[in-house]
Order: C-alpha cells, then sequence, then structure tokens
C-alpha cells in the first residue's frame, strides 16, 4: 500500500552551480545542464515506486518533461523506516524554534569559551560559534526533511532564512556547540577527533514530542579542526545533501539533510588530489538527526594505545564524564533503557541495542549496494543512523570488492568488508563500556546480538527483493548467494539486475527470453571486468605477503583476508585475459538460465499450497499472489540509485 507522504525538494539557486563547470563556454549551458541533471536526481533517487504530481493537479500523473517547476513532488511506497509518523500540526518562525539544548544540559562543559584547536579534557561539549561566510544563499532545501523540525514553510522565502543556515545569524534559542570525540581510523586510534567542521544549533522538540537535534557541515572552524579550515564545498555539499535524504527514501536509517547553502566565500581545495588545487565555494549543509553521538565519543576515555601511543584526551576522568554520557543517551533515546537502575545491567541492554541497529543498517546496506567508505568508529552513530557521507559510492557493476574512497588503499572499507568491520567497530565501543560492562559480557552480547542478527536481517530483505513472501526456507541463503556469484561472474549492474528480476513471472515463461537478454546486457566485456577488479598484485608479491604476520597486516590497515582476495584477482584477471567478447556473452546465458531455473522452482513453493479447489479459484489465487510479489518486490528493489557519475 502506498504512503500518502509526499516528499518536497526545491532547488532555489542554479547560479551557485556554474562553479562546477567551468569549462563550458555560455552560462546558459551550464544552468540548463544542473537544472537537468539535478531535476533528474530528485525526480529519481527519492523513491521506489513513484510518480511526479503537478502541484496544481495532485492527483494528475504527468511526465517529467513537461514539468515546468522547480518543485518536485515524490509520492513514495513505504519502506523499512517508520513512513508513518505524525508531521508536526503545529508550524514555527525562526524567531520561536522550540530549543531545548539538551546536549549542553547533560554533558560536562569545556570551560574554555574561546574557539581555537586545542586538546580538550574533561569535556564533552565545546561552545563553538559559526563563522560568518559571505552573501549565503540558498540552494536547495527538503520540505520533509524541515517539517521534522516544524518550521513554516513561509519561512524558507525570508532573506534571513540563508543567513541562519549558513551559521552568519545565530537563530533565537539556539547555542552553539561542537562535541568532543575520538575514534579508532583504518584500525588505529587517533586520539582526539571531534566535530572539526560541524555545529550544532543545538536540538529542538517538535509539537509531536520528537527531539532533533540541527548541526551545520561547513560552518567554520572548531577546537576540533586541528590543520583544517572547517569549511565544506559545493560539490561535496551537494553530494551530502542528495544522499542523505535518498537513503531514507530508500528505507535505510541515516541523518536527514533539510538545506542546502552555498556563498561567495572561497576556500582552496585539490579536487582530484593531483597537485593542481583550485578555489571553491564554501557550502553548508544542515544535517538533521535525534542525536550525533558517536561510537567515538565513548572513547575519550581510552587510556594509551599499546600501538599508536595515543590516548583519550580524557583518560582518567571517566567517572566523571562516563555516567553522564551514558545518562544522556539512554535518557533522552533509550528510555525503556533508562529506566534500569542497575549501571550494570542497563549498560549491557545499550550495548545490545545498538549492535542489533548497527546490524540492521550494515544489513540494509548490503541489499542496495551502498558503500559508506570511511567506516571509523567516530562514524557509527550510537542510534544505528547512516552518518558523515563522504566517499560514498553506491555500486554499479557487482562487485564484492569494491571501495568507493580512494585512500582506502588495502580494501578496509570494501563493500564485502562492510558487516566485519561494523562488527569491529562494536568491539572497539564494547572495550570503551568496559568501565561498566565487563569485556566476557560485551563478547557474548555480540555474539548473541550482532552475529545472529545480521544474517537474519540480511536475508529477510534480500527475500523480500526477490519476492519469496510466504515461505523461509533454509535454502534461500544459497539462492542468494548463487544470485550474487552469477551477478559477479557476469558483471552485472546490482541495481538494474535486481529491477529486471521484478519481471520474472512463477508460471509464465513466455518472457523468458526477453528477461534473460536484459540480465545479459547488464553485464561488461571482459576487457572491462579486468579493470573493474582494480590493481592486480603479483604472485610474488602475494606469496610475501603470506609469509608475513597477521596481525601486523591488519595493524597497517590490510583486511584479515587481504592475500586470499587478491590471489582470487588475480586469477580472475588472468582469466579476462584469454576471454573474448561472444564467449562471454554465451556464458553469461548460460548462468543466467541456470540461475532464474532455480529461481522458478522456488518460486513455485510459494504457490504450492494454493493448488487445492477449482482451476480457476487456484488461477485467481496465484494471479494475487504474483501481483503482490511484484508489487513487493518493486518497492524493495529500486529502479534508480545515486550513482557515483550523477553526483
Amino acid at each position: 500500500m502506498a504512503s500518502d507522504r509526499v516528499c518536497t525538494f526545491r532547488l532555489v539557486s542554479l547560479e551557485s552551480y556554474l562553479v562546477l563547470f567551468p569549462s563550458f563556454g555560455c552560462e546558459w549551458c551550464c544552468e540548463y545542464m544542473m537544472r537537468t541533471i539535478f531535476a533528474f536526481m530528485l525526480k529519481n533517487l527519492f523513491q521506489r515506486h513513484a510518480y511526479i504530481r503537478s502541484l496544481e493537479s495532485p492527483r494528475k500523473q504527468i511526465s517529467f518533461s513537461s514539468y515546468p517547476h522547480n518543485t518536485i513532488h515524490i509520492q513514495k511506497m513505504e519502506t523499512t523506516q517508520d513512513m508513518t509518523r505524525v508531521i508536526p500540526s503545529e508550524k514555527y518562525t525562526l524567531d520561536r524554534l522550540p530549543f531545548d539544548n539538551c546536549v549542553i544540559k547533560d554533558l560536562p562543559n569545556d570551560p574554555q569559551t574561546k574557539n581555537y584547536v586545542r586538546a580538550v579534557r574533561g569535556a564533552i561539549v565545546s561552545i563553538t560559534p559559526p563563522t560568518p561566510c559571505v552573501n549565503p544563499r540558498l540552494v536547495s532545501f527538503s520540505v520533509p526533511a524541515l517539517d521534522l523540525l516544524g518550521i513554516d514553510p513561509s519561512e524558507v522565502a525570508k532573506p534571513e532564512f540563508a543567513e541562519y543556515f549558513s551559521g552568519n545569524k545565530i537563530l533565537p534559542g539556539s547555542t552553539p556547540i561542537s562535541l568532543c570525540y575520538c575514534g579508532h581510523q583504518f584500525g588505529n586510534f587517533a586520539g582526539q577527533l571531534g566535530d572539526g567542521r560541524a555545529i550544532s544549533l543545538g536540538d529542538l522538540i517538535n509539537s509531536t514530542g520528537e527531539r532533533w537535534e540541527i548541526q551545520l557541515k561547513g560552518a567554520g572552524p572548531t577546537p576540533y579542526s586541528r590543520q583544517a579550515d572547517g569549511r565544506a564545498v559545493l560539490r561535496s555539499s551537494i553530494r551530502e545533501f542528495l544522499c542523505s535524504e535518498a537513503m531514507f527514501h530508500l528505507g535505510i536509517a541515516t541523518t536527514r539533510a533539510g538545506t542546502l547553502i552555498t556563498s561567495d566565500s572561497l576556500v582552496v581545495r585539490d579536487i582530484l588530489y593531483d597537485g593542481h588545487p583550485r578555489q571553491e565555494a564554501v557550502s553548508i549543509v544542515s544535517r538533521i538527526a535525534p542525536s550525533f553521538i558517536r561510537f567515538g565519543s565513548f572513547e575519550i576515555f581510552k587510556p594509551m594505545d599499546p600501538m599508536t601511543g595515543r590516548e583519550g584526551p580524557s583518560v582518567g576522568l571517566g567517572v566523571k564524564l562516563f555516567i553522564p554520557l551514558l545518562n544522556h543517551v539512554t535518557s533522552r533515546f533509550y528510555p525503556d533503557i533508562h529506566a534500569i537502575e542497575d549501571h550494570e545491567e542497563r549498560i549491557a541492554k545499550l550495548y545490545a541495542e545498538i549492535c542489533t541497529r548497527t546490524a540492521k543498517v550494515v544489513a540494509d546496506w548490503q541489499c542496495v549496494g551502498f558503500c559508506h567508505g570511511v567506516l571509523n568508529t567516530d562514524n557509527m552513530s550510537i542510534l544505528g543512523l547512516t552518518i558523515d557521507y563522504g566517499p560514498f559510492g553506491f555500486m554499479d557493476t557487482f562487485n564484492p570488492e569494491y571501495i568507493c574512497n580512494r585512500s582506502d588503499e588495502h580494501g578496509r572499507y570494501s563493500y564485502q568488508a562492510q558487516p566485519e568491520i561494523c562488527r569491529w567497530n562494536l568491539e572497539k565501543l564494547g572495550e570503551a563500556f568496559r568501565m561498566l560492562l565487563p569485556q566476557s559480557d560485551a563478547q557474548k552480547i555480540l555474539e548473541q546480538t550482532f552475529d545472529v542478527l545480521y544474517p537474519k536481517f540480511y536475508l529477510e530483505e534480500m527475500r523480500r527483493k526477490l519476492g519469496l513472501l510466504r515461505l523461509q526456507l533454509d535454502s534461500d541463503h544459497e539462492l542468494v548467494s548463487s544470485l550474487f556469484q552469477t551477478m559477479r561472474d557476469c558483471g552485472s549492474d546490482m541495481t538494474n539486475t535486481f529491477r529486471t528480476l521484478c519481471q520474472v513471472s512463477i508460471t509464465d515463461t513466455s518472457r523468458d527470453t526477453d528477461i534473460l537478454s536484459k540480465l545479459v546486457d547488464q553485464g561488461v566485456n571482459p576487457s572491462k571486468m579486468k579493470v573493474q577488479l582494480g590493481k592486480i598484485i603479483s604472485r610474488v608479491q602475494l606469496e610475501r605477503f603470506s609469509q608475513a604476520d597477521p596481525a601486523m597486516l591488519e595493524l597497517m590497515g590490510f583486511p584479515r583476508n587481504f592475500v586470499e582476495i587478491h590471489m582470487q584477482k588475480l586469477e580472475r584477471a588472468e582469466m579476462y585475459d584469454r576471454m573474448t567478447i561472444p564467449e562471454k556473452q554465451e556464458q553469461d546465458r548460460a548462468r543466467w538460465t541456470e540461475w532464474i531455473g532455480k529461481y522458478r522452482e522456488r518460486l513455485q513453493l510459494e504457490i504450492q499450497v494454493e493448488n487445492s479447489g477449482s482451476a480457476e479459484e487456484v488461477k485467481t489465487r496465484i494471479e494475487i499472489i504474483e501481483a503482490e510479489r511484484r508489487e513487493i518486490m518493486r518497492t524493495r528493489n529500486p529502479k534508480f540509485v545515486l550513482r557515483n557519475y550523477m553526483a
């Protein structure tokens, strides 16, 4: 059943995008191109089964090419997130947003109020005023995200709106802050990190009682900026804005993006990391979430790490800071757990809940081919949200070794490594809880939650993606595994393959030839298959790696199965060198024919219980099952995702 919620996005400022395409000869051409690209993304990303509706005729289905407005309404299907939440009925003007600022109330504040880079000891919250930018202007905003805050839509048109959401002016009731936290980065403890370019305006409670925190990413330097300038630029801000909202409408737990602001202030960035820096426009994204507390927030008490020699800035002060932080998280976001009086039992329940939520979110990532790119402990949400969109990517051609972060040379954060890395990060969170949670207990909780629930969540979603709705068979895991092996062997596009499988019928084989042709067409030729393998390591080098100490390799950022992964890549590369295009197409057709046969056999088990009654009754019931299955598959298999060439 379709949800009645309508998602509205407005593209306000088009000239802001011209900085992205300086090589084009005329401004109108740039504007037309960016209008087309941005509108195409908004049309296609935030839906699973959607249609565009006119503002004047909300029930009339129209073609996008004839749509005359910058405002795009998208009708969505229900997803795994709670899409039935009540939109706040009471709307607020910017001068009376109901700020509560519980972070400042609950957590130890930094006594130093001057904004300069420093080690922050004995505190979690630092007062941090944003740095003004020149001529801020609104590029785009998300109506459903701003609805969370209860902001009256008419406020967006006010001149001061861009001033407030760029940080040039402080919203009445707001006390801007940045948070101290630590993190394990690429497997190594990095010591103090903190909000280096994100400044929270505070949290508010809307008219439905929901708590939402507003954070400006790119609003200037903070005490945690280290050598950086605290700014973001337009290209990365567009990516974060789009992906935050895209992930939500794909049904994946995530922070939200309310506004995208750009300005005339400039910073220097080396876009391609090739030694040719250039000036880019300072831009700010407003991020919205119940909380931005991370795993790394609990690592500020960590004693000196024996490998890196670094320690948390508040080492030795755990008694002073740990309980307030624990109480803040449980009282504000896990009230049932907070009601538990015993601290040890409370933190055990909290850890189990965080493990559960983390298992769910990473399972959802895997099912849509999303790769985060920087799964450090400081980028893991205590609420199980997808947080900090940096070098993320959605897979095109299915490749389990897919790496979206060019600085991840060894594939620590590759697509296939994400579940293991999330588990590793949970282990580090368990270590951070050691003050109240014995490590043996933390390990048991991790094994009983994440290790059990991740494969369960993953397989449940895969069953929905394949329309296996009535039976849950042990053999389903093998069917899913063989599907991904077929996709890998053929070099198939992940998103398009699942969408194509929506056309497979349980009983009607008349369209199989056409479906097989579409599946074969999704594959790439042998030379591209080899290119997509990435860097190939020689057998001699792999032999040397195999003789090294695995613990030392892991410390250096190599995944545990590094040698095995690269040996497989080498063997595949050698195979592609020998293969012709016709040979590959023939092999692909044979592989898909075999898998479709297995898939249909499994689908037919879904209707075996419906074989009683007259032939007409059986046919009717099967048609109903078929229609339901296809509808569910269309809602679980997006037609479009935020592909890398789009953002």
